[in-house]
């Protein structure tokens, strides 16, 4: 088997693997819980009978092990189960809160990585001289503050005093494109400001490294413009660590976007996780989990197979 078949084949099998311990992690976080599910559901009235015969209803007698086996097998069969608060299937309400996610989740990226790309460059083009330092300047202190802080004061300033966007982004699908672009816009905004600052600072480092190289070196000595020497010999060969550092604010655009769906009260995925851990609804805490779980590993683990496929050492092997 040639190296680099290889190694894709070790990179899928560990991200499964490690899915699988995640969902054991996410069932035993879950089950030890503080608090009575059954309470939860039928309130502070309810008999000691009918709490016993809810429990019994919903396998929370069980033991752990056989409760997860039997949660694991509806995984593996494309069941996620039915939420204890409402009755409705958890796929049908995760289906549309997951594409109400990857939807703001889309547009955030689609503007902060050419944008963090571009910055970096013009950074390493322009290193130590006032573009460069004003761009890190700002970066550095997007990094610094917490977005939930940068949510809110977007919030005062925008929606509150300018009134150019709104401060709650409820979608809904009778809205056009540009409806739904214009409602989200202010959550597009703060998701950029806090994924653009790392992408651009590992971008500007990633090409500074390679720009040490002896072959840029060389385009330097044939007279090269600057900007062509960054673009086309030191930008290709920065790549693949530049793609690890997209794919990771890539999960996090998802995975870490429960902060902002809160602040907005945004009809996604994070929403949907926060209003059931409050309900202590397990099986949709459980679900929410470890499809959070699965995006960020998907993504890392392409990013890993990008890397892999991006060296010339392991695509031609001497």
């Amino acid at each position: 088997m040639p190296l680099i078949v290889k190694l894709l084949v070790q990179r899928i099998a560990l991200g499964l693997l490690l899915l699988f311990l995640v969902s054991i992690l996410i069932f035993a976080g879950t089950i030890i819980l503080p608090g009575d599910v059954a309470q939860s559901i039928l309130g502070q009235s309810a008999t000691p009978e009918a709490l016993a015969n809810l429990r019994r209803d919903l396998g929370l007698n069980d033991p752990p092990v056989t409760r997860y086996l039997n949660w694991l097998g509806g995984l593996l069969r494309g069941d996620l189960g039915t939420a204890l608060t409402s009755g409705q299937d958890i796929a049908t309400a995760i289906g549309k809160r997951l594409g109400n996610t990857m939807f703001l989740a889309f547009w955030a990226a689609f503007i902060s990585v050419p944008l963090a790309i571009l910055l970096g460059l013009v950074a390493v083009r322009y290193r130590e001289r006032w573009p460069d330092k004003i761009i890190s300047a700002v970066t550095l202190a997007s990094i610094s503050v917490p977005e939930f802080l940068i949510a809110y004061v977007a919030i005062f300033v925008v929606s509150v005093r300018l009134r150019w966007a709104p401060s709650v982004t409820t979608i809904h699908d009778s809205m056009s494109l540009g409806e739904k672009l214009h409602t989200i816009s202010l959550p597009v905004a703060v998701l950029t400001l806090v994924v653009l600052a790392h992408m651009m600072r590992m971008t500007r480092a990633a090409i500074l490294n390679v720009m040490q190289s002896a072959y840029v070196e060389t385009a330097e000595l044939k007279g090269l413009r600057m900007f062509n020497i960054i673009w086309k010999h030191a930008f290709p060969n920065a790549v693949a660590p530049i793609v690890n550092v997209v794919m990771l604010n890539m999960a996090y655009l998802v995975v870490g976007v429960v902060v902002i769906e809160v602040v907005f009260t945004y009809p996604g995925m994070g929403q949907y996780l926060v209003d059931h851990v409050s309900k202590r609804d397990i099986p949709v805490v459980q679900a929410c989990g470890l499809i959070f779980a699965a995006v960020y590993i998907g993504l890392n683990m392409i990013a890993d197979i990008v890397s892999i496929i991006a060296n010339p050492r392991l695509r031609h092997p001497k």
